[in-house]
């Protein structure tokens, strides 16, 4: 199966593609859009979504994953996440792909086996699990990654237990 990622941020969104079959993971495609805070907020959120749009268009990868919302300290940084993530749930269900959602405690869970792991942790892991040479430069890339990661695991695990029955 090949799976997006997709890390959101109003500077920075990150996306990667891997194949995997649950259990062994290969890297595909791992990038980040990079948008200026001087642009309007809606010129953003345009930049976001071509991107998005024409990683899945090159790509095609079958379904997607995405981290939920968490709490931010600052009201405003919350709901321009929210209006990112708004934009890249849009664009996941314009391609007509399964999406799962998973908190960063999830994600880290999953990829590096504690749930408050730094992001250093999550970068190297990231780089053990798909067999990489060298860490992945953009953490906002290798979180996507992480994110791609922990919901391949998850539908590999509930593939097999459900084959199991």
């Amino acid at each position: 199966m090949r799976i997006l990622g997709i890390d959101c941020g109003s500077e920075r969104t990150g996306f990667g593609v891997i194949e995997s079959d649950g259990r062994s993971h290969r890297l595909i495609a791992a990038d980040t859009i990079v948008t200026s805070p001087k642009k309007p907020l809606s010129e953003r959120l345009l930049a976001i979504a071509t991107g998005l749009r024409a990683a899945i268009n090159l790509h095609h990868p079958e379904m997607a994953a995405i981290e939920g919302v968490f709490h931010a300290v600052n009201t405003q940084t919350a709901i321009k996440l929210a209006h990112v993530r708004g934009v890249a749930m849009l664009m996941i269900a314009e391609a007509h792909l399964p999406v799962g959602e998973y908190s960063p405690m999830e994600v880290k869970t999953s990829v590096v086996g504690y749930g408050r792991a730094e992001k250093e942790q999550v970068q190297l892991m990231v780089q053990t699990i798909l067999r990489l040479p060298a860490v992945i430069k953009s953490q906002d890339a290798s979180d996507a990654l992480a994110v791609a990661i922990c919901h391949a695991t998850r539908a590999g695990y509930a593939e097999r237990v459900k084959a199991t029955r």
